[in-house]
């Protein structure tokens, strides 16, 4: 997908207050509102306005948005970092739609169906900026969490500093640092929100702070690729081990552990290592998917062993195709 240069588009710079970026966006609107404009593009100029127009108006997006960068070019290919949103704090609950104090529907500058794929990439629902319901006390707040997947299956607890988007009294963006202790349970899965009570929104007067709600997202491992519960591990074994049978150690998130390899087994093959997945109740499984690795025939010993089973054993790997 292409990068969009909202500051471009609305041709504010970077460092332009919230005045002036809806100074900005109402001049360019009148110009190109689709009712009024003759200009030929003008359809598509007034929604790249909205889109840019959205992001930049709200200090969250915005503040997100300016960690790309700004070695970025209009109309660069671009693909979202995978941590994107993470260490941020968002106004509202994980799910949903936010309801500001009047009890209305929070509502897009446009449709943000109709924005672009870039938009969507990084502001699209499911992601750190799908907004949840509002509070008549402070409002929840919502922050994602990566963790490893040691840390996953073990459980720990760690300290994380998150930003906080906020205007500052001459309407531009800083980030104020939140500091939080958080307890991630053993066997907490990709996507598990967790609750902090009271670490959202502080209330006004006497009323009760909104909650902080921490979305668990689990970095790839080196190794294990996870499921659900269950972790899969990619093993490989010599010719002999897949042909003869063997007992071999294989790394579990819980440590080595014995596997016994049956006689014939070929690459693809799946074992199952009952319960040795992230815990619960019950615990996921650990599958062990078979590669067999050839040694390299590097040595007048290694090629004389594989042309003494090229003439004594009748093996053609192809006879099925015919």
């Amino acid at each position: 997908m292409e990068y969009r240069d909202y500051y471009q588009v609305l041709g504010v710079a970077r460092t332009a207050s919230a005045d002036e970026i809806k100074k900005a966006y109402r001049k360019l609107a009148r110009k190109y509102h689709p009712d009024v404009s003759k200009e030929a593009d003008a359809t598509e100029k007034f929604k790249q306005l909205q889109e840019a127009y959205e992001v930049l108006k709200d200090p969250e997006k915005r503040a997100a948005y300016d960690q790309l960068g700004s070695q970025w070019k209009e109309g660069q290919q671009f693909r979202p970092p995978p941590d994107f949103g993470s260490g941020f704090e968002f106004r509202g609950a994980p799910g949903g739609q936010q309801r500001p104090a009047d009890g209305t529907r929070f509502r897009f500058e446009g449709d943000p169906e109709q924005f672009s794929d870039f938009f969507s990439s990084l502001f699209g629902g499911g992601g750190p900026f799908a907004e949840g319901g509002g509070r008549r006390a402070g409002r929840d707040h919502h922050a994602r969490i990566d963790v490893d997947l040691e840390e996953a299956y073990g459980g720990t607890t760690r300290t994380i500093e998150l930003k906080r988007p906020k205007v500052t009294a001459d309407g531009h963006v800083e980030l104020a640092t939140h500091t939080v202790r958080v307890s991630i349970p053993a066997g907490v899965v990709d996507g598990q929100h967790i609750r902090l009570a009271g670490q959202g929104e502080p209330a006004a007067g006497d009323g009760r702070a909104g909650d902080l709600y921490l979305e668990v997202h689990i970095r790839p491992h080196r190794f294990f690729q996870l499921d659900g519960r269950d972790v899969t591990l990619t093993l490989p074994v010599a010719p002999w081990e897949a042909a003869l049978g063997a007992t071999v150690t294989v790394p579990t998130l819980g440590g080595p552990v014995e596997l016994r390899i049956p006689q014939g087994s070929q690459s693809g093959s799946k074992l199952r290592l009952r319960g040795r997945g992230l815990p619960n109740d019950p615990p996921g499984d650990q599958y062990a998917v078979l590669k067999v690795v050839l040694p390299q025939a590097n040595t007048p010993e290694a090629r004389e062993l594989y042309q003494q089973m090229q003439r004594t054993m009748s093996f053609n790997p192809r006879a099925d195709l015919f």
